[in-house]
C-alpha cells in the first residue's frame, strides 16, 4: 500500500457529480483542482449499508473541507452508472456536494494497493494529498468498519498548520514548539 510520502497515482475516472442523468458524468483526474488539497476516501459496494452512512458524513462535511482548500472525492470499484443509480434512490445520497469516482477497472484501488484480496474491492482507505501530488495521510479500516471523517478534517487542520501537533489537537489550539 501506498503511504505517507509516496505520490498518489495518476488517474482519470468518470465522476458522478449530480443525479441528473443529462449531466451526471464527468471526468476526473488528478489533474483536476489543481493546487487544491484533495481527501480521497474508498468504500467497498455501492447498495450497502456502511458505506452510505461514511458517505453522507463526508458530504455534511464537504463546506468545511472546501474551506480549507479542499476538495473531496469518493471512490469505489462499482460503475458510475451504478453510482447514479444509488445517489437517486438513496435520501442520504441525493445532493451529495462531491465526486463520486467509478474505479471500475480497479487500476486506482491496485495502484494505491487498497483492494481486498477476498473480495475484489476497495478497502475503507482514507488519503490526505497535499497540492503537489504527495501522500501526507493514509489510513484503512477493515469492511465492515466505517470511519471518522471529523477525524480526517483534524488531521488535515493539523497537516495545513505545518507545525508541530499533538495528540488530540483541535483547530485553534496551541502546537507545539521544539525545544
Amino acid at each position: 500500500m501506498l503511504t505517507v510520502g509516496d505520490r498518489f497515482p495518476q488517474f482519470e475516472l468518470t465522476g458522478v457529480v449530480s443525479e441528473d442523468m443529462n449531466h451526471a458524468f464527468q471526468p476526473v483526474s488528478s489533474e483536476s483542482n489543481p493546487g487544491k488539497w484533495k481527501i480521497v476516501f474508498f468504500w467497498p459496494k455501492d447498495f450497502t449499508f456502511v458505506c452510505p452512512t461514511e458517505i453522507a458524513a463526508f458530504g455534511k462535511l464537504n463546506g468545511e473541507f472546501n474551506d480549507r482548500d479542499a476538495v473531496v472525492y469518493g471512490v469505489s470499484t462499482d460503475s458510475e452508472f451504478v453510482h447514479l443509480a444509488w445517489r437517486k434512490s438513496h435520501d442520504d445520497l441525493r445532493g451529495l456536494p462531491f465526486a463520486m469516482l467509478a474505479d471500475i477497472k480497479r487500476e486506482l484501488s491496485a495502484a494505491l494497493g487498497v483492494l481486498d484480496r477476498r473480495e475484489g474491492v476497495a478497502l475503507r482507505a482514507t488519503f490526505i494529498v497535499d497540492p503537489e501530488g504527495i501522500i501526507r495521510f493514509a489510513a484503512v479500516n477493515d469492511l465492515s468498519v466505517g470511519r471518522n471523517p471529523q477525524e480526517v478534517l483534524r488531521v488535515l487542520d493539523a497537516l495545513q498548520t505545518d507545525e508541530l501537533c499533538p495528540c488530540n489537537w483541535q483547530k485553534g489550539q496551541e502546537t507545539l514548539k521544539a525545544a
